[in-house]
């Protein structure tokens, strides 16, 4: 390979990762990227927090390939960032699945079950929205039956669920995964993104947020 050659290599590799990096740090665009709740809805938690909340279900296969991004970040969030998980209700063959997580929760086997559940569901193909066949599985996890079913069909996991039904339509949600950041943006990602995508706009909005609480 002459000079000529070797010259026009390194050009060509410097254009390609200098449009990477453009890409990989493309500012977000309101209404492509996500958009702007007509109706903010009140934060929980410390107010000077920024609240993240991921609305998601388990039998849906891009949270299940969402989760371990998200488990990642997770790891390492930002010292401001509150963040919970609501399990979406849009339609009731939902709410087995949002009474299974509110139900773990209320035992404190969430970090324990949370990737446990996506996993059966999608790589052993388990019907967990089958209450015999969830309670068989809880069994096998270690985990007293009967405490799971109590909590299972408690009024506060009813309770709960119903809530989350609620919550799926004032933060009108249109599918899941999605990420409501401080009460006003929602975003599921880029169209036709990539989880990485998703996880990049989640951190872009937080740092928006950031900034418009500067300008105050």
């Amino acid at each position: 390979m002459n000079v000529r050659k070797i010259i026009c290599f390194l050009l060509s590799f410097i254009v390609i990762c200098l449009a990477g990096i453009l890409t990989a740090h493309a500012e977000i665009v309101a209404g492509k990227d996500y958009r702007v709740l007509s109706t903010p809805q009140p934060t929980e938690g410390e107010s000077q927090q920024i609240e993240v909340i991921e609305f998601f279900w388990y039998g849906c296969p891009h949270c299940n390939d969402l989760n371990p991004y998200l488990a990642r970040w997770l790891k390492n969030k930002p010292a401001d960032v509150e963040f919970r998980y609501v399990p979406a209700v849009f339609r009731n063959n939902w709410v087995p699945a949002a009474r299974t997580f509110y139900a773990i929760e209320s035992l404190g086997l969430g970090e324990a079950l949370h990737d446990k559940i996506y996993h059966a569901i999608h790589r052993e193909k388990i019907n967990l929205s089958k209450e015999e066949t969830l309670f068989s599985w809880i069994a096998k996890q270690g985990i007293e039956r009967d405490k799971f079913v109590s909590a299972y069909n408690s009024f506060t996991a009813q309770n709960q669920a119903n809530r989350a039904a609620q919550m799926t339509r004032q933060y009108q949600l249109t599918g899941v995964p999605a990420f409501v950041i401080d009460g006003k943006y929602l975003t599921s990602g880029k169209a036709g993104g990539i989880p990485q995508d998703t996880i990049s706009v989640l951190n872009q909005l937080i740092e928006k947020v950031r900034e418009e609480r500067k300008a105050r």
